[in-house]
Protein backbone atom coordinates (compact mmCIF):
# COMPACT_ATOMS: atom_id res chain seq x y z
CA UNK A 1 0.00 0.00 0.00
CA UNK A 2 1.47 3.01 -0.83
CA UNK A 3 0.48 6.58 1.03
CA UNK A 4 0.58 9.85 -1.19
CA UNK A 5 1.96 12.81 1.27
CA UNK A 6 1.69 15.97 -0.60
CA UNK A 7 3.61 19.31 0.04
CA UNK A 8 3.04 22.61 -0.75
CA UNK A 9 5.15 23.81 -3.82
CA UNK A 10 8.03 23.53 -5.30
CA UNK A 11 7.73 19.92 -3.74
CA UNK A 12 5.86 16.97 -5.99
CA UNK A 13 3.64 14.62 -4.01
CA UNK A 14 5.38 11.33 -2.90
CA UNK A 15 4.58 7.89 -2.07
CA UNK A 16 6.17 6.51 1.28
CA UNK A 17 5.66 2.81 0.67
CA UNK A 18 5.40 0.19 3.40
CA UNK A 19 6.48 3.00 6.36
CA UNK A 20 6.21 0.49 9.74
CA UNK A 21 8.75 -0.16 12.72
CA UNK A 22 11.28 -2.66 11.26
CA UNK A 23 13.80 -4.19 13.72
CA UNK A 24 16.80 -6.54 13.26
CA UNK A 25 19.12 -8.58 15.46
CA UNK A 26 22.86 -9.02 13.84
CA UNK A 27 25.29 -11.34 15.57
CA UNK A 28 29.35 -10.79 14.69
CA UNK A 29 31.15 -13.07 14.83
CA UNK A 30 35.29 -12.17 15.34
CA UNK A 31 37.35 -13.59 12.56
CA UNK A 32 40.40 -11.57 12.57
CA UNK A 33 43.32 -13.32 10.72
CA UNK A 34 46.47 -13.47 13.19
CA UNK A 35 49.91 -14.69 11.83
CA UNK A 36 50.93 -16.34 15.23
CA UNK A 37 47.55 -18.60 15.15
CA UNK A 38 48.90 -20.30 12.03
CA UNK A 39 46.29 -23.01 10.86
CA UNK A 40 43.76 -22.39 13.29
CA UNK A 41 42.67 -19.18 11.70
CA UNK A 42 39.50 -18.43 9.68
CA UNK A 43 39.47 -18.88 5.96
CA UNK A 44 37.55 -15.62 4.13
CA UNK A 45 36.96 -15.58 0.22
CA UNK A 46 35.16 -13.16 -1.06
CA UNK A 47 33.63 -13.50 -4.34
CA UNK A 48 31.33 -11.43 -6.36
CA UNK A 49 29.46 -13.02 -9.59
CA UNK A 50 31.75 -16.46 -8.50
CA UNK A 51 34.62 -14.38 -8.73
CA UNK A 52 37.05 -13.66 -5.91
CA UNK A 53 37.07 -9.92 -5.24
CA UNK A 54 40.92 -9.27 -5.09
CA UNK A 55 40.26 -5.29 -3.92
CA UNK A 56 38.84 -6.73 -0.34
CA UNK A 57 42.35 -7.99 2.08
CA UNK A 58 40.82 -11.27 3.61
CA UNK A 59 43.38 -11.01 6.64
CA UNK A 60 41.86 -7.14 7.47
CA UNK A 61 38.79 -7.93 8.15
CA UNK A 62 37.56 -8.62 11.84
CA UNK A 63 34.11 -9.13 11.99
CA UNK A 64 31.69 -11.12 9.73
CA UNK A 65 27.97 -9.95 11.15
CA UNK A 66 25.06 -12.01 9.85
CA UNK A 67 20.97 -11.01 10.18
CA UNK A 68 19.81 -13.73 12.69
CA UNK A 69 16.08 -11.60 13.20
CA UNK A 70 14.08 -9.50 12.02
CA UNK A 71 10.75 -8.38 12.67
CA UNK A 72 8.18 -6.20 11.54
CA UNK A 73 5.81 -3.98 13.75
CA UNK A 74 6.43 -6.31 16.62
CA UNK A 75 6.08 -3.33 19.21
CA UNK A 76 6.04 -5.42 22.31
CA UNK A 77 9.34 -7.00 21.48
CA UNK A 78 10.70 -3.12 20.16
CA UNK A 79 9.69 -2.11 23.39
CA UNK A 80 11.36 -4.49 25.86
CA UNK A 81 15.01 -4.06 23.86
CA UNK A 82 14.20 -0.07 24.50
CA UNK A 83 13.63 -0.81 27.97
CA UNK A 84 16.02 -3.53 28.88
CA UNK A 85 18.97 -3.16 26.50
CA UNK A 86 18.82 0.69 25.46
CA UNK A 87 18.26 2.45 28.56
CA UNK A 88 15.04 3.92 27.54
CA UNK A 89 16.83 5.76 24.46
CA UNK A 90 14.71 4.94 21.02
CA UNK A 91 16.66 6.77 18.75
CA UNK A 92 16.68 4.10 15.83
CA UNK A 93 20.90 3.30 17.27
CA UNK A 94 22.61 0.14 17.20
CA UNK A 95 22.51 -1.41 20.58
CA UNK A 96 25.07 -4.29 22.19
CA UNK A 97 22.92 -7.10 23.48
CA UNK A 98 24.24 -9.65 26.23
CA UNK A 99 23.49 -13.14 25.80
CA UNK A 100 21.95 -13.13 29.24
CA UNK A 101 19.20 -10.66 27.84
CA UNK A 102 18.37 -12.51 25.30
CA UNK A 103 17.84 -15.90 27.30
CA UNK A 104 15.90 -13.46 29.37
CA UNK A 105 13.22 -12.75 26.33
CA UNK A 106 13.46 -15.86 25.44
CA UNK A 107 12.14 -17.23 29.16
CA UNK A 108 9.75 -14.08 29.01
CA UNK A 109 8.12 -15.51 25.23
CA UNK A 110 8.39 -18.89 26.40
CA UNK A 111 6.38 -17.85 29.97
CA UNK A 112 3.66 -16.43 27.84
CA UNK A 113 3.30 -19.02 25.54
CA UNK A 114 2.02 -21.22 28.39
CA UNK A 115 -0.12 -18.34 29.49
CA UNK A 116 -1.03 -15.76 27.33
CA UNK A 117 -2.64 -14.24 30.58
CA UNK A 118 0.97 -12.98 31.22
CA UNK A 119 1.37 -11.00 27.84
CA UNK A 120 0.26 -7.75 29.40
CA UNK A 121 1.89 -7.98 32.54
CA UNK A 122 5.72 -9.75 31.27
CA UNK A 123 5.46 -8.02 27.49
CA UNK A 124 3.55 -5.04 27.19
CA UNK A 125 2.86 -3.68 23.65
CA UNK A 126 3.75 -0.35 22.60
CA UNK A 127 1.64 2.29 20.67
CA UNK A 128 3.78 4.71 17.88
CA UNK A 129 3.32 6.23 15.12
CA UNK A 130 3.08 3.02 12.17
CA UNK A 131 4.47 0.57 15.25
CA UNK A 132 1.45 -2.03 14.47
CA UNK A 133 -1.63 -3.09 16.52
CA UNK A 134 -1.37 -3.14 20.36
CA UNK A 135 -3.89 -5.68 21.01
CA UNK A 136 -2.94 -8.94 22.53
CA UNK A 137 -4.02 -10.95 19.75
CA UNK A 138 -3.13 -14.08 17.25
CA UNK A 139 -0.59 -11.14 15.78
CA UNK A 140 0.86 -10.64 18.95
CA UNK A 141 1.20 -14.05 19.54
CA UNK A 142 2.54 -14.99 16.14
CA UNK A 143 5.58 -12.39 16.87
CA UNK A 144 6.51 -14.53 20.42
CA UNK A 145 6.57 -17.94 18.74
CA UNK A 146 8.79 -16.01 15.98
CA UNK A 147 10.77 -14.59 18.69
CA UNK A 148 10.99 -17.73 20.44
CA UNK A 149 11.84 -19.31 16.48
CA UNK A 150 14.53 -16.86 16.35
CA UNK A 151 16.13 -17.08 19.93
CA UNK A 152 16.56 -20.63 20.50
CA UNK A 153 18.40 -20.79 17.05
CA UNK A 154 21.01 -19.05 18.57
CA UNK A 155 22.30 -21.67 20.99
CA UNK A 156 22.52 -18.78 23.51
CA UNK A 157 24.26 -21.30 25.97
CA UNK A 158 27.24 -22.15 23.84
CA UNK A 159 27.47 -19.08 21.56
CA UNK A 160 31.03 -16.63 21.83
CA UNK A 161 29.30 -14.31 19.15
CA UNK A 162 28.32 -10.65 20.04
CA UNK A 163 24.95 -9.59 19.49
CA UNK A 164 22.99 -6.20 18.22
CA UNK A 165 19.58 -4.74 18.02
CA UNK A 166 18.72 -2.07 15.93
CA UNK A 167 15.42 -0.75 15.21
CA UNK A 168 14.20 1.94 12.29
CA UNK A 169 10.95 3.21 12.16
Amino acid sequence: MMIPISFTKPFKTIYIKNMGLDMCLSKKTYVKHWDHKGDDNYEIIVKKSGKVVESINTKQITNIEEEVGYWRKANAIHRWFVDNVQDGNDECQESYVPIDKLQELLDICLYIKQDNKLADELLPTQGGFFFGPTDYDEWYLQTIDQTIEILEKLDLENTTDDFYYQASW
